[in-house]
C-alpha cells in the first residue's frame, strides 16, 4: 500500500475502519458530509446515525444515472456537490456495484485544494489486492480495507490506514489495553504514539497467519502490477463476450478497470430484478458463483488474476443457454 507501518491499525473489517473516523472526527452542527449514491449501506447507515446525533448534513453526488449506467464524471460531480462547510468526502476507490475505479489521486487533490480542506475518507473493499496502491502518492486521509475479499486471506481481519498528520484529530471511539500506555503500575496513561491507538482489545490472531499466507502465494505469481494487469485483460474480454449477448446489458459503457462486471438481464428490453435472480440462482446450482445487487438491480461477476478465460467462456455459454431455456 505504500505507506509505513506505524499508520496502520488492524480492524475486522472495512466497516470498522471506515468508524473510526466517522466517529472520531469533532463534529459540530452545520458541517456536512458528502459521499456518492454508490456508497455501501454500513457506510450509509453510520453518516445516518452521525447526522441525527451531532446535527451534520449529509448530501449525495451522483455516480450512476438513472438508467443505471455509470457515466457520471466523478470530479464534476464531486466539485458540483461540495460545501462551504463539507468537512469530509467519503467515496469507494473502486465502486462495488458497478466495478468503476474512481481518481484518486484527483479526487484528494480536488478536495484539498478548496479553501477549508476537505479530508477523504476511502472505502477500500475492492481495491487492497486488486490494485497497485501508494496511498502517499495520492494524498488519501483514511483508507479502510479488508484482507478477505481480492486478498483471499480468512474473514474477519482489515485495517485502517489514516495519515500521520491527522492522528491527532481523529480521537479513538471505542477504547483498550492494545491502544493505551501504561505506568508501572498498569494503569493507562495515555494513547500509543501510532494508530495501534485505534485497536481495541483480543482479536482473533489466528486469523494473521492466514493472511500472510494468501498475501505470499500472491506474491509468488507476480507483482502487484502484473496481477492488476491480468485481472483488466480478463474483465475487457468477459465485458466484451457478455456485451455480445442480445439479452445482456453491462452497466459500464466500457470494460471497468477492475475484476467487477456487472450486468442486467433484459426482458422486453428492460431489467428484471425477478430474472437477475433466477439467473444467479441456478449458475449457482451449476457451480458458478455470481451474486445479485439491489442498486441497480444487476448480476456482478468477479475475475481474479487466476481466473481463466476457459472459466469466463463457460459462463458466457451458461447465460446464453440459459436466456434460451426462459424464452428471453
Amino acid at each position: 500500500m505504500g505507506v509505513a507501518s506505524e499508520t496502520i491499525a488492524l480492524t475486522e473489517s472495512v466497516t470498522v475502519g471506515c468508524n473510526i473516523p466517522l466517529w472520531g472526527l469533532d463534529w459540530q452542527p452545520g458541517d456536512r458530509i458528502l459521499l456518492s449514491d454508490c456508497e455501501h449501506q454500513g457506510i450509509v447507515a453510520t453518516v445516518q446515525e452521525i447526522s441525527r446525533r451531532f446535527g451534520v448534513a449529509v448530501d449525495v453526488f451522483p455516480l450512476l444515472t438513472p438508467t443505471g449506467s455509470a457515466l457520471i464524471d466523478p470530479l464534476q460531480a464531486i466539485e458540483a456537490h461540495l460545501q462551504p462547510r463539507t468537512r469530509l468526502l467519503i467515496v469507494s476507490h473502486i465502486l462495488w456495484n458497478t466495478g468503476q475505479v474512481l481518481p484518486l489521486t484527483e479526487i484528494v487533490q480536488l478536495c484539498h485544494q478548496r479553501p477549508a480542506p476537505v479530508w477523504v475518507l476511502v472505502d477500500a473493499a475492492q481495491s487492497v489486492g486488486m490494485l497497485p496502491l501508494d496511498l502517499v502518492a495520492s494524498g488519501v486521509d483514511f483508507y479502510a480495507f479488508t484482507g478477505h475479499k481480492w486478498c483471499c486471506g480468512p474473514a474477519g481481519l482489515g485495517g485502517y490506514y489514516g495519515r500521520a498528520d491527522r492522528r491527532d484529530r481523529v480521537a479513538p471511539t471505542y477504547i483498550g489495553w492494545r491502544g493505551v500506555t501504561v505506568d508501572h503500575q498498569g494503569q493507562p496513561t495515555g494513547w500509543e504514539a501510532d494508530n495501534r491507538r485505534y485497536e481495541v482489545a483480543t482479536s482473533d490472531y489466528a486469523l494473521m497467519p492466514g493472511l500472510r499466507a494468501a498475501l505470499g502465494i500472491h506474491d509468488q505469481w507476480g507483482n502487484a502490477e502484473a496481477r492488476y494487469q491480468r485481472i483488466s485483460a480478463l474483465s475487457r474480454y468477459l465485458w466484451s463476450a457478455l456485451q455480445a449477448l442480445p439479452q445482456v446489458r453491462c452497466l459500464m459503457p466500457h470494460p471497468p478497470a477492475s475484476g467487477l462486471i456487472s450486468f442486467q438481464v433484459l426482458a422486453a428490453g428492460e431489467p428484471s430484478a425477478q430474472h437477475h435472480g433466477r439467473l444467479a440462482a441456478d449458475l449457482e446450482a451449476a457451480g458458478i458463483l455470481v451474486r445479485t445487487l439491489r442498486y441497480p438491480s444487476c448480476v456482478r461477476a468477479c475475475v481474479h488474476y487466476f481466473t481463466t478465460e476457459t472459466e469466463l467462456n463457460h459462463l458466457v455459454e451458461a447465460i446464453r443457454n440459459w436466456a434460451i431455456v426462459h424464452g428471453i
